[in-house]
């Protein structure tokens, strides 16, 4: 490759966008030219994250379309919900190249995204142009590709877990029960009761209790892969840890099956995949196994006394479930290998 592929973050600083930062500074084909944040506009990034000050020395942008269409080429928008709606078209129409770790894009039904995330919903033009890119399952979807919405954590860990099952057929689309864990992080950077540390510290919580936003956009790929309407049930928990997503997910089987059937199942789906370890029969995997890396662990068990199987994923929300998936989503659109930039080890312990 003769020069790198210039690329901006806005929202550089939310834990999405610092993450972002971190990986694309090791990407072999990218430079990171722009850093954009509407709330610290000219003031250096280090002042809030004084680890990143040897990897960016300018100070932050703001919201300019035509200075950083002049400075890159493709735009990362790690924003809250409601501003990428309004900034991704404008990229797109600018000649970028976009990718929206939001939620803005994700539901193709307006009317769902207007009742989950209780605001207006974008334009229905670039709603039907985004191309959901869960990579592990849709990599040919989103090649070639200009304009990718990125999954939420919560959706890839449970996506990952399921589809396979649903894709045979092996389980009753009605049944899928999703119980889900994460870290304090998945809250973002800001300040609120529910993260506070005398709150969390030595607590554990279920939130959003059946009024997750991550639901509809669960049960709308289920429903894809099934060919059929799939209602799923989600509850959304928080763990006082900084980093992690288990998704502890239940099915009725059709009929008998062994663990050994699912692990030959599951290794046929997810063969060539390379962010997907699956562990052998009579193993689970823990979120410390996945920190800081791209991978998603699963592992599988089914009850013969009930009939259900047992699912577990685990992921690094802000890796896998973020930062990492987007960048797998850059290499898979720009016709790269998927790992570059994300061949690295998790930490541990």
């Amino acid at each position: 490759m003769s020069k790198p592929v210039k690329v901006a973050i806005v929202g550089s600083t939310g834990y999405g966008g610092v993450e972002l930062i971190r990986l694309l500074h090791g990407h072999p084909y990218v430079e990171i030219t722009s850093v954009i944040s509407s709330s610290s506009a000219g003031e250096p990034i280090a002042n809030g994250f004084p680890h990143l000050s040897e990897i960016i020395t300018e100070d932050l942008d703001g919201i300019d379309i035509d200075l950083i269409r002049s400075k890159a080429d493709v735009v990362f928008t790690a924003t809250p919900h409601g501003v990428s709606a309004e900034l991704a078209p404008r990229f797109l129409q600018a000649g970028m190249k976009v990718i929206d770790l939001s939620g803005d894009f994700r539901l193709k039904s307006l009317e769902t995204y207007e009742q989950w995330y209780k605001r207006k919903p974008p334009i229905k033009e670039y709603v039907d142009q985004a191309v959901y890119g869960l990579a592990d399952v849709f990599p040919h979807e989103v090649a070639g590709q200009d304009f990718i919405s990125n999954p939420g954590c919560y959706p890839t860990a449970a996506l990952l877990g399921l589809i396979p099952l649903l894709q045979a057929g092996w389980v009753d689309p009605s049944s899928i029960i999703i119980d889900a864990k994460s870290g304090i992080s998945g809250a973002g950077r800001g300040l609120s009761q529910l993260v506070h540390y005398s709150e969390i510290n030595e607590n554990f919580l279920a939130y959003k209790v059946n009024q997750h936003q991550h639901t509809p956009e669960i049960e709308q790929i289920l429903s894809r892969i099934a060919e059929q309407e799939v209602v799923a049930t989600f509850t959304t928990h928080l763990v006082p840890m900084t980093r992690g997503i288990l998704c502890t997910s239940y099915a009725q089987l059709k009929e008998s099956r062994r663990d050994e059937d699912l692990l030959g199942l599951y290794q046929g789906f997810y063969a060539g995949r390379k962010f997907i370890r699956l562990r052998p029969v009579g193993k689970w995997p823990a979120t410390k196994e996945v920190r800081g890396s791209n991978y998603c662990d699963i592992g599988f068990s089914v009850d013969e006394r009930t009939g259900r199987v047992t699912v577990i994923s685990v992921i690094d929300n802000l890796v896998k479930g973020a930062a990492g998936q987007a960048i797998q989503n850059l290499n898979l659109m720009m016709g790269w290998d998927e790992a570059l930039g994300l061949n690295f080890v998790p930490v541990y312990p």
